[in-house]
């Protein structure tokens, strides 16, 4: 008799580290949700790979910085969860929607300041209280930071600042939905090839070779770097990992 699969949730799955990370929840035998704001193909993309690799996927379009629109999204959730899944609820949710406005702090201004704080902070601080009714007890939240809480690169003032309040969230969410069995950890990854700004990190040659100067391990880290730890924290294995910000740079700035 097979046992019913569990269900995670990724914001932002249908590129990069989301979609590493949709993949390797399926490798473990997970169920995934995966949410997109414009890249509706994509995702459908990564809805077909987790299919070939046996599990049940679904996309459904959310835009993390719309808080009004949470609403909806989770009554949308709901109805998929019943129709696609046969499922009431999920069991892991995971916070990786995200972008960055590259900017000094002397010339960052209010607007893009709000567009991160909606992106960063605001939107998963909401979508996870909304969620809550939809999230199993046993179950667990991985939020998202970056190596950038722990060492200053400028340009980044106002997006590892959000980062750093998602780390202290983190603790509280682990402290109050404890008594649900919830276990809530956030990772933090280091310069990664990705789309993100531009796929600056990626297609820029001198940047890539200089970040990979300052990493021990001697290289800029790839998608498939963080999915697989991800994963991992929805899983029972890491069933007494709880309130921790684990980095995954490859020693990164040490």
């Amino acid at each position: 008799m097979s046992t019913k699969s569990k269900i995670a949730l990724v914001t932002g799955g249908s590129r990069g580290l989301g979609k590493d990370m949709a993949i390797n929840l399926a490798k473990k035998g997970l169920d995934v949700v995966l949410t997109y704001n414009n890249q509706k193909e994509e995702a459908e993309n990564v809805v077909k790979q987790i299919e070939e690799l046996g599990q049940k996927a679904i996309a459904l379009k959310l835009d993390v910085s719309n808080i009004s629109g949470f609403d909806l999204f989770t009554k949308n959730l709901s109805a998929e969860l019943s129709n696609h899944f046969k499922a009431d609820k999920i069991d892991f949710l995971v916070n990786n929607a995200g972008f960055i406005h590259y900017a000094n702090f002397a010339e960052i201004s209010e607007a893009q300041f709000t567009e991160m704080e909606n992106v960063h902070l605001k939107g998963p601080f909401f979508l996870t209280q909304k969620l809550l009714s939809l999230l199993n007890n046993n179950g667990g939240i991985v939020n998202v930071s970056s190596g950038l809480t722990r060492f200053s690169t400028p340009g980044f003032a106002a997006y590892a600042a959000f980062k750093g309040a998602m780390e202290t969230l983190t603790k509280y969410q682990a402290k109050e939905l404890g008594e649900r069995r919830i276990r809530v950890n956030i990772v933090a990854p280091g310069a990664i090839e990705t789309d993100i700004m531009g796929g600056t990190v990626r297609d820029n040659a001198e940047m890539n070779q200089y970040l990979a100067s300052q990493t021990a391990l001697g290289r800029v880290g790839l998608p498939h770097d963080i999915g697989g730890v991800v994963a991992f924290l929805c899983t029972d294995e890491a069933g007494w990992i709880n309130a921790q910000r684990i980095e995954i740079s490859g020693g990164s700035n040490l």
